[in-house]
């Protein structure tokens, strides 16, 4: 079986951690023997979030960002690449793996340019927030009692390094790409690529691999067990399997599992077999249904082996 595994960028740097290497090593062991699991046994591309670390990197240092968000977008890129694969390198010695960089089209004239919403980096206070707004002319949003800098996040529309993608995966080698949604950047009149301020949501940018691979499986793994009806009352509910029109008749946190919740259906709609979402140390007992939310076109479908 083909699965796209899409690892969470809160997955990777916890809720509430110091965004410090020793956590994120921690947190990557954690993500690699989930990945290396299920990739002893299936066929599996992997990407993954870089929310919190290129919204860490973008704070710059003397209060000036250092690089555009497509440069810290390739950075994260790297460095999170480079880090799993060393991880996964120590659990599958004898399986080939290689980390591309990877560069996402997006449309110049995407809304999200003039709306921006995707979260990124540390919430801030009220004071420090409003002096980086005069500063830079960012835009944030209030989050956890604080505020959180927003950008703007285009839909991806394709991977340039698709074929790379591909010939890795018939060769037997294990993809990491796309990473944190992959490099945004446009075409002009004439083919050249240039970047652009933005970060792609990872989950879009994941169920666009996935389909564009012919996964039978994507698996969009975070830090919440399951998408849940009712968040944050006293009802809250589990939803253990769906369809996309299920899902799509309620309202998510935009925040948090809208993108997901998006991306799942999309991928399944488009004929994916199987969207599942939930933990990252969960992700065998997702692809088997005992955990997790389950996405299918029909509910009583037999579950994937």
């Amino acid at each position: 079986m083909r699965i796209v595994i899409a690892l969470g960028g809160n997955a990777l740097q916890r809720r509430g951690e110091a965004a410090d290497l020793g956590h994120q090593r921690r947190n990557l062991h954690t993500a690699a023997r989930a990945v290396a699991d299920l990739a002893e046994r299936h066929q599996v591309v992997v990407t993954h979030g870089s929310g919190p670390q290129v919204g860490w990197l973008a704070m710059g240092t003397g209060g000036a960002p250092a690089y555009p968000l497509d440069v810290l977008d390739a950075g994260t890129e790297g460095m999170i690449g480079y880090l799993l694969e060393q991880e996964l390198a120590n659990l599958l010695p004898d399986r080939p793996l290689a980390t591309l960089l990877t560069q996402v089209a997006v449309d110049p004239d995407d809304p999200a340019f003039q709306h921006p919403d995707k979260p990124i980096g540390p919430v801030l206070t009220e004071d420090h927030a409003r002096r980086l707004e005069a500063l830079h002319g960012w835009r944030f949003k209030a989050e956890n009692g604080g505020r959180r800098r927003v950008v703007a996040s285009p839909q991806p529309r394709r991977i340039l390094e698709m074929a790379a993608i591909r010939g890795l995966v018939l060769a037997d080698i294990l993809p990491i790409c796309v990473g944190g949604g992959g490099i945004p950047v446009v075409l002009d009149k004439y083919g050249a690529i240039h970047g652009v301020e933005a970060v792609i949501d990872k989950d879009r940018a994941a169920a666009l691999l996935a389909l564009e691979l012919d996964a039978d499986a994507l698996l969009l793994l975070t830090d919440v067990d399951a998408v849940y009806r009712d968040w944050g009352t006293p009802r809250a509910q589990p939803i253990r399997r769906a369809t996309p029109e299920d899902l799509t008749a309620r309202v998510f946190a935009p925040g948090s599992m809208a993108p997901k919740v998006e991306a799942a259906c999309h991928f399944v709609r488009e004929g994916g077999q199987l969207a599942g979402i939930g933990r990252l140390e969960d992700a065998a007992r997702i692809l088997s249904g005992v955990v997790g939310t389950s996405v299918m076109l029909d509910e009583c479908k037999p579950r994937l082996e």
